[in-house]
């Protein structure tokens, strides 16, 4: 995650001489060294010296937004800095902005306190000054008030970063569309120009066939090579190598097109599988790990949710993974949702070795396909969905529970998650389906709903969110606002 960074840029003005300005540098510098060192805030802060200026302000945003490791602005006003003298900057801003509102002295000095100080100290009402033109100019933005040391302060620095980070991903997603999406399922479909124009998503459509003739170019050497990867993370349980040698075949042509095509994501559609003896399981599975995203029966959408998710937790270990409702427990008191997929979960959220198993699949009409089983780890988590609202993008979020998978399951060949919908079943399913959540979704432990909230705020996206506080009948008049919003934009 060190690898992005963020530019800080530190407003102030002439007014109150050189000397000034070099204790508002030092300051800062200080900072920016103390938010680098902090293991809460995983990227990169960029100390830039004080703009003073109209000039020196567009530099600094035309730099950030030039600079192609950058992933987001970050200003505080030191000082009293006139507003005015940030329009031209702030109106050609392309980069997530956060705008901290702290000062670099924790309490007041009451026996020392003069008017040097005061000049120098001024975030209390210079911040004011710089909130106010960007409200005026309406631009998107995060606030975040506090002290720069304070634990809880740096964390939520640490969240925004990893919603940016997740934009800054989001703009260089591209999705392999290996066949078309389901035939008649209508949540997977949605508008590809929408969601370029938001997300930055490169959506592109390519052949069953165009796979196939890359799978007939990989050579007995090349599996060899990726079997032996595999006996290191998995344990084959199965003896049908056969099976697991063809998963291998299809892995190492799927990722040397999408790298060849700078791909990201992409997804499968067990009803076009032409040429191909197997569905895609182990091989989608296997190159979820390595961080692309991918969604199953032709689920774009979902795909590139889930390389984002992906981007924004690179440096955590909790898992990510393209989910599925699969199925309801309502044992009264212990009501769960069981999520699992036919094949295509990521072993990033395991809890036990995965185990290379092959069986038969009941639906493409191929040969036995092998793939990953494994039990989820317990613990808390996200699920995330996003759905296409025919004038708008809708993404929905739900706090979830997993919990220990107690139960065997012999005749179930899948890996499955077991969780508890927060606040429960009943609210949580309602809620959902009352906002239009689709079956599939990303799950993850290590993203949270305020780092989605972040992200669709930084993108003008729809944001609905289903924990704790939910009740069904503010939920459903929320959505309706939301609707009359949507549609007057």
């Amino acid at each position: 995650m060190k690898k992005y960074t963020f530019y800080f840029i530190v407003g102030s003005q002439h007014l109150y001489g050189e000397e000034t300005l070099k204790e508002v540098n030092a300051h800062a510098e200080t900072m920016a060294d103390g938010f680098n060192s902090d293991a809460s805030i995983p990227c990169t802060v960029k100390y830039l010296p004080c703009v003073t200026t109209s000039k020196g302000i567009e530099e600094a945003i035309a730099g950030a937004n030039n600079d192609p490791s950058c992933a987001g602005v970050i200003t505080w006003m030191h000082t009293f800095s006139p507003s005015k003298m940030w329009i031209a900057g702030l109106s050609k801003l392309m980069k997530p902005y956060l705008h901290l509102n702290t000062q670099f002295n924790r309490d007041v000095p009451w026996n020392s306190i003069d008017m040097d100080f005061m000049n120098l100290n001024q975030s209390a009402h210079g911040d004011r000054e710089h909130g106010y033109i960007t409200a005026r100019m309406g631009i998107k933005r995060t606030v975040i008030a506090g002290h720069w040391e304070n634990e809880e302060f740096r964390q939520q620095i640490g969240v925004w970063m990893r919603a940016a980070v997740g934009v800054f991903e989001s703009r260089k997603t591209r999705v392999l569309r290996i066949s078309d999406n389901m035939r008649s399922v209508a949540v997977t479909d949605g508008d590809k120009v929408e969601a370029q124009m938001k997300f930055g998503w490169e959506i592109e459509h390519y052949g069953v066939g165009d796979i196939i003739a890359e799978l007939e170019k990989v050579t007995d050497a090349e599996v060899d090579a990726l079997m032996a990867e595999y006996a290191e993370k998995y344990t084959l349980a199965t003896d049908n190598t056969d099976a697991v040698r063809y998963q291998a075949k299809e892995e190492i042509a799927i990722e040397k097109f999408m790298k060849a095509h700078d791909f990201t994501a992409f997804h499968t559609n067990f009803e076009d599988l032409q040429g191909l003896k197997q569905l895609p399981g182990l091989a989608s599975q296997d190159l979820m790990a390595k961080g692309y995203g991918f969604g199953a029966e032709g689920d774009w959408k979902v795909a590139a949710l889930t390389r984002v998710l992906k981007a924004m937790s690179s440096d955590m270990n909790g898992g990510t993974a393209f989910m599925e409702d699969y199925t309801y427990h309502f044992e009264p008191g212990n009501e769960m949702i069981m999520g699992a997929h036919m094949l295509e979960v990521c072993p990033t959220i395991a809890q036990t070795k995965p185990e290379i198993k092959v069986y038969p699949l009941g639906i493409g009409d191929r040969e036995d396909p092998a793939r990953l089983v494994f039990k989820s780890k317990p613990g808390k988590a996200i699920v995330v969905s996003l759905v296409d609202m025919g004038d708008g993008l809708r993404m929905i979020v739900n706090d979830i529970e997993c919990v220990e998978q107690e139960n065997e399951m012999p005749n179930l060949p899948v890996s499955a998650v077991l969780w508890k919908p927060i606040p429960s079943l009943k609210v949580s399913a309602e809620a959902w389906i009352y906002a239009g959540g689709a079956h599939h979704s990303v799950l993850s432990y290590d993203v949270t709903a305020e780092m989605m909230r972040y992200f669709a705020d930084m993108l003008g996206i729809e944001f609905v969110h289903i924990g704790k506080d939910t009740e069904i009948n503010s939920f459903r008049k929320e959505l309706e606002l939301n609707d009359l919003i949507r549609r007057l934009k």
